[in-house]
């Protein structure tokens, strides 16, 4: 295709296409409206322009990384992969956003059509997705991994970062049209056998990669208790009985053992087995508040890969 002769016409069309995209930041839908094509279409001019050389791919650090802490922390803990992201203390408030951009930029290194890549919730799996380049893979499917949260800021709702991640790399989102806790267990096991609900959950044990947050029970710290899913005397009895965070809902101790309980069978979200089965689990967590539930994340062995800045890897090495 890129040697073959094209007219004015075609490869300016194929530009405006490309810059609506790219630079204005529109989604296929709308590009398809304004060009009076079908969305698919979009998708297939969108390759073909970076396949003709119209649209070039230029990466620009914006991290620089700490090869001797994550030596350290893949020593220590028997990961996969880790990227420390260094950071001064006088920095911290970029913190954010420079994990979600290094998180960015391993995931989109393994990105190829027609793989399956499930997202939980929160600030920092957001960060990811808001960093993540505008791509073209037609046939990657963006998966929630955990019910509806009904986040404060919908942003860091899972039903968001999937419309939004599916956006970026033009790909087909599937969302769990659930809540994420329900009233009773048999409420929540209902749902679970619903039919769109429950091919969406099936979905999220086979995808090729996940997009993890790395929760912490401090209670100040806390999304699931400043968004008013769990209670103080909820949190209270999970710190009590050794909690210190979570993955996707699955709770676990420093020790990396996992915590049983009620509330659990209320939670619609991949369950552990099925969590540790996917073959990239990437983790992206960082602050003074997550040290402890990052060493207990890597201690359940629930990511093989992580993302962190430099302050907290040291703290977790020592």
């Amino acid at each position: 295709m890129a040697n073959e002769k094209i007219s004015p016409s075609r490869l300016n069309l194929l530009a405006d296409v490309a810059e609506m995209y790219y630079l204005d930041g529109m989604d296929q839908s709308d590009i398809a409206q304004r060009v009076g094509v079908s969305r698919s279409m979009v998708s297939r001019m969108l390759t073909e322009a970076r396949i003709r050389g119209i649209v070039e791919t230029k990466i620009i650090r914006q991290v620089i990384s700490n090869p001797e802490l994550e030596r350290a922390i893949k020593e220590k803990f028997d990961i996969e992969y880790v990227k420390v992201v260094s950071i001064e203390e006088s920095k911290s408030e970029k913190l954010l956003e420079l994990l979600g951009i290094a998180a960015a930029e391993i995931l989109n290194k393994h990105l190829k059509e027609h793989m399956a890549i499930g997202v939980a919730w929160g600030t920092a799996v957001s960060a990811v997705v808001q960093a993540f380049p505008p791509s073209v893979y037609p046939s990657i499917k963006i998966v929630q991994l955990v019910g509806a949260q009904g986040a404060r800021n919908i942003d860091y709702d899972g039903h968001m970062i999937v419309k939004q991640f599916a956006e970026k790399v033009g790909g087909e989102g599937y969302y769990i049209n659930a809540p994420y806790l329900c009233q009773s267990p048999e409420i929540a096991q209902s749902l679970r056998e619903t039919k769109g609900i429950k091919e969406t959950i099936d979905m999220g044990k086979a995808v090729d990669a996940a997009l993890l947050g790395i929760g912490t029970t401090q209670q100040e710290y806390s999304s699931f208790y400043l968004s008013g899913l769990l209670s103080e005397e909820e949190i209270a009895i999970m710190r009590q009985n050794g909690v210190v965070g979570d993955i996707a809902s699955n709770y676990f101790r420093i020790d990396g053992t996992p915590y049983n309980d009620e509330i659990l069978d209320r939670i619609i979200s991949i369950r552990l087995e099925d969590l540790k089965r996917i073959p990239m689990r990437l983790g992206i967590a960082g602050g003074s508040a997550k040290i402890n539930a990052i060493i207990g994340a890597l201690n359940s062995k629930l990511i093989n890969y992580l993302v962190t800045d430099s302050l907290t890897a040291r703290a977790i090495v020592n």
